[in-house]
């Protein structure tokens, strides 16, 4: 029901195998995706999907940070000369727009769609469609920062088949009329509809999180959530070392609040170049897994995530 591109999961600074935060999110819901985050080089990365920038409904940016944002004013100027016309939202704190505003001025940027602004600060439902909704929820970084709950909902007429079976109706035409909500005559009788067709909802819900000190933040966006996607830019041992002053997670202080809120999937990301070789990839995941009882994933650039109705995550590669 969700799909989950990673175009960048290294922190502060890219690296040879992981560009800076970029995130892109699909849905069953149609050809529309949204990007969380923009890092530099994130079209770059983009171009190694089958995502178009014509089907960008939404940037969201989780805060000003430049390795969250310094790549949308080129993303934005290659979706208008790929002869993008529809118009885009731009949800993100106001000091990125008012920079996007600038950079737009000062370097001549002519866009030909209308780029809206959506003010996180000023509102919790960011966005909003049939079946869509996504929610921000605060979160405490050296910036105001946030974290995006897309949830996603499907509805369809599920027949009772074994029923109309049991009575001695094949399936045919009058299955049909039966999901469509339609009564039957059948045997001297009429079927109702309603007996034998049911609403099936399916809902899915992922938490996709900026930088962020304290996790537990998230514990109610994470209620009925069934995927997390958060920092874990350092192991607690070098969190300690480092200081309260970057404001980032650990992988244990991020293990522990997926822990207690009860998610049963969880993403890392945004890991600092000096975890990322063989060694350091090994200590976060063994943090993790100290003290988190569920699934647990090291993203790499390019991962696809992919969550269904039934919360199962699998995981494949563009």
């Amino acid at each position: 029901m969700l799909k989950l591109t990673f175009l960048g999961t290294s922190s502060g600074t890219p690296t040879r195998q992981r560009n800076v935060s970029g995130l892109a999110v699909q849905s069953v819901l149609g050809a529309d995706w949204f990007l969380v985050d923009c890092g530099e080089g994130t079209q770059h990365r983009l171009q190694q999907t089958p995502l178009s920038l014509n089907d960008m409904a939404a940037v969201c940016i989780t805060h000003v940070h430049g390795d969250h944002c310094y790549g949308l004013p080129g993303l934005l100027a290659s979706a208008g000369m790929g002869r993008r016309s529809k118009p885009l939202k731009l949800i993100a704190p106001l000091p990125v727009r008012e920079w996007f505003e600038a950079t737009r001025r000062l370097t001549d940027l002519h866009l030909p769609y209308e780029v809206e602004h959506v003010d996180v600060e000023s509102r919790a439902l960011v966005y909003g469609a049939p079946g869509l909704r996504i929610e921000r929820h605060v979160l405490r970084h050296r910036v105001p920062s946030h974290a995006y709950r897309v949830q996603v909902e499907t509805r369809r007429v599920r027949l009772k088949a074994d029923a109309l079976r049991a009575i001695g109706l094949p399936p045919g035409p009058a299955w049909r009329a039966l999901q469509g909500g339609e009564d039957v005559p059948f045997n001297g009788t009429v079927l109702r509809s309603a007996d034998f067709a049911e609403m099936q909802v399916d809902t899915a819900a992922a938490v996709l999180g900026g930088d962020n000190a304290d996790p537990a933040l998230l514990y109610g966006a994470c209620q009925g959530a069934q995927l997390l996607v958060h920092e874990a830019t350092y192991t607690q041992e070098v969190l300690d070392k480092v200081g309260p002053g970057p404001m980032h997670s650990s992988a244990r202080l991020l293990a522990e609040a997926a822990q207690a809120a009860g998610v049963p999937n969880l993403v890392l990301t945004h890991l600092s170049p000096r975890h990322q070789n063989a060694e350091g990839m090994a200590a976060l995941v063994a943090e993790t897994q100290a003290h988190y009882r569920g699934n647990a994933f090291l993203a790499n650039d390019l991962d696809v995530f992919e969550l269904d109705g039934a919360g199962k995550v699998t995981v494949t590669h563009a």
